[in-house]
């Protein structure tokens, strides 16, 4: 790590709030990753007449133990638990025996059922754990968000680069069309654009990124146009340099340091109007784990307060630690904090 980054890093640091705040996103996102293994329906080990298997990495026949069908062993049918326990066998479950869209047809009310041992966050209205829904609509939520924003940096770091670099009429041009496209309402053309096609996950993304680029083009510009005329630019462009190489080898390091700062800022815009989509029902296909589709069981059913106040309290913590951590970059990367000394 080079001294400036050292100083950097330290700078964060000594932002303890957004400190604290990264190590807790990251544990938790870390966490949701291994959703399968904290939340299914599937046991995570079962040992069958001394022999081992992993149901929740590879799906075995009902035959294998000891069943009459070839279809894919159903593990919370009492009788293929009577079948492995009768062969002095066993099932090791995961914390939370329920996947995203397992349905417990066990509930003692009808759904959506209030917390209680078996579903610690209660049910939603098709009586699915509450709590599995979570996880794995905090997951996708983060790697969609985490997607958007990679690719539309990419796109606006590009575009931006380009203007700032060249100016002239491109500049002139490009700035032009930047504030019509940014000028669109975003949300009611995805409202739009969603209710004539079934969206999924990589198509939502797609039609986001085309929209959601525009978001760094002013600050890596703004950097481009200051740097274009300095001294080691103009060097470079003496010894003969492409512009390409002197564009992104030697300019746009310096411009990702402001260009960073936003990084966390429009990771929680994309989250947020993931969860917009969602609850407005034109997100991600009807079924999908989402924090989103959850406060819109919430409005839906209020007499089952569980359901938003859940999924409020994730969304709302989850958006806060990316605030936090947003303030720390920003701090980090500022020099008056990072080489004026501790405030």
């Amino acid at each position: 790590m080079t001294p400036i980054n050292e100083r950097r890093w330290a700078s964060f640091k000594r932002n303890r709030r957004g400190y604290w705040a990264l190590w807790i996103f990251g544990i938790l996102f870390g966490l949701s990753l291994f959703a399968e293994f904290i939340a299914n329906e599937r046991p995570l080990l079962v040992q069958y007449k001394n022999e081992l298997y992993v149901p929740v990495l590879r799906d075995y026949p009902e035959t294998v133990f000891g069943g009459f069908f070839e279809t894919p062993t159903d593990y919370r049918d009492p009788y293929v638990q009577d079948l492995i326990k009768a062969e002095g066998g066993w099932l090791v479950w995961p914390l939370i025996p329920y996947s995203e869209n397992t349905i417990n047809r066990n509930i003692p009310v009808p759904a959506p059922a209030p917390p209680s041992w078996d579903n610690v966050l209660g049910t939603d209205d098709q009586a699915r754990d509450v709590a599995a829904r979570i996880i794995y609509g905090f997951r996708i939520s983060v790697l969609f968000g985490l997607l958007l924003t990679l690719f539309a940096s990419v796109i606006g770091v590009w575009a931006g680069a380009i203007q700032g670099y060249f100016g002239g009429k491109i500049d002139l041009y490009a700035q032009r069309f930047v504030e019509i496209w940014s000028g669109l309402p975003e949300l009611f053309l995805l409202i739009i654009l969603s209710s004539i096609v079934t969206p999924n996950f990589w198509w939502l993304l797609g039609i986001m990124v085309i929209f959601r680029w525009v978001t760094l083009v002013d600050v890596v510009r703004a950097e481009f146009l200051r740097a274009r005329n300095f001294d080691y630019v103009r060097a470079a462009r003496a010894l003969g340099l492409g512009n390409g190489r002197i564009m992104f080898r030697h300019v746009l390091p310096n411009a990702m340091v402001a260009t960073l700062t936003f990084m966390p800022f429009i990771l929680n815009g994309s989250i947020a109007t993931l969860t917009s989509l969602d609850f407005l029902g034109f997100g991600l296909p009807p079924g999908s784990a989402s924090l989103g589709e959850l406060l819109k069981q919430g409005k839906n059913n209020l007499q089952a307060p569980w359901l938003g106040i859940s999924s409020f309290l994730v969304l709302a913590f989850m958006l806060s630690l990316l605030i936090f951590i947003g303030e720390a970059v920003r701090d980090a990367f500022d020099p008056r904090k990072t080489f004026g000394g501790r405030k």
